[in-house]
């Protein structure tokens, strides 16, 4: 009876003006609830969103997104230390390198289902930020980073077994994870032509053997299709064509990559990171996030 008397007299409609997210339905997606609300709001204000809120307080999710990255590094590396206890620095190096890469953190993302609810300004969302590759991954981290600062690091470590370290065996496999998709879409908007469609052309055979051919247009051409026993893999495959074929266009290049990249390498074998500045860095983090749980 007062839960119905106060949605009469505008309790909920007060709520959902001051968090523009639907937080319970965002919390069942991470499987997490937060004691304080602010805190996931915060992770999901995109930095276009403040041309458009009218909030004081004018900070973005990029304060989050920076704390979850060093979390996320803690975590992993941890992890990786203690479960593969034969392999060297440089190995280890590779495999964490996959696992916090944009295109991985992206993919996680967007199979939480997370996007959705990102908060943009129009000019973001209409040039697809929604859907977009650096976006995605900065929102994991931004997640992650709000989780650790309202639970904690067992919290945190909960979240990145719970999404990633499960998941770990298939995401270090790069050849098969490689999301074409993601780097199609990438591309596609680089150039200017919008979010890549995908139709499914055939679809046949038995449920535990289906088969599927999906076509994919971009810049308003049907480009190239794929053959998989899932519409997920008929659509990477599919983008993965498409990409042979604008590279042969191109003279063997894509040279559209967008120019302003995120701090982490999307190459899982480049050793950029593997260096004394590298593991001095982690070194730093580490005693961060060790004098704020022993606080």
């Amino acid at each position: 009876m007062i839960e119905k008397f106060l949605q009469r007299i505008g309790f909920q409609k007060q709520e959902k003006e001051i968090f523009p997210i639907p937080v319970k339905e965002i919390e069942e997606r991470l499987k997490y609830h937060f004691k304080d609300k602010h805190l996931l709001f915060q992770a999901f204000k995109h930095r276009s969103f403040l041309n458009v809120t009218h909030e004081k307080s004018k900070e973005s999710n990029e304060r989050l997104e920076f704390l979850g990255d060093a979390v996320l590094d803690l975590i992993i590396a941890d992890h990786l230390y203690r479960f593969y206890e034969k392999e060297n620095e440089g190995q280890l190096s590779k495999k964490r390198s996959v696992l916090v890469s944009r295109p991985v953190l992206a993919q996680i993302t967007e199979e939480i289902g997370l996007g959705k609810y990102l908060l943009l300004d129009k000019g973001e969302e209409k040039t697809g930020g929604r859907s977009r590759l650096n976006n995605l991954a900065n929102l994991f981290e931004s997640v992650l980073g709000a989780i650790y600062m309202d639970g904690g690091i067992e919290a945190a470590r909960r979240f990145v077994d719970r999404f990633v370290i499960k998941n770990r065996d298939r995401l270090l496999n790069y050849k098969q994870y490689f999301n074409y998709k993601s780097s199609l879409l990438e591309l596609s908007q680089a150039k200017g032509w919008g979010n890549p469609l995908y139709q499914i052309v055939e679809e046949s055979g038995p449920d535990h053997k289906k088969r599927f051919v999906i076509r994919v247009k971009v810049d308003n051409r049907w480009l190239a299709k794929g053959v998989g026993s899932s519409k997920k893999k008929a659509e990477q495959l599919a983008a993965r064509n498409a990409l042979q074929k604008l590279k042969k266009e191109n003279g063997g290049q894509l040279v559209a990559q967008t120019k302003n990249h995120h701090h982490r390498n999307r190459n899982p074998k480049s050793t950029a990171r593997h260096g004394n500045k590298d593991r001095k860095e982690y070194q730093q983090k580490k005693k961060i996030l060790n004098e704020k749980a022993e606080s």
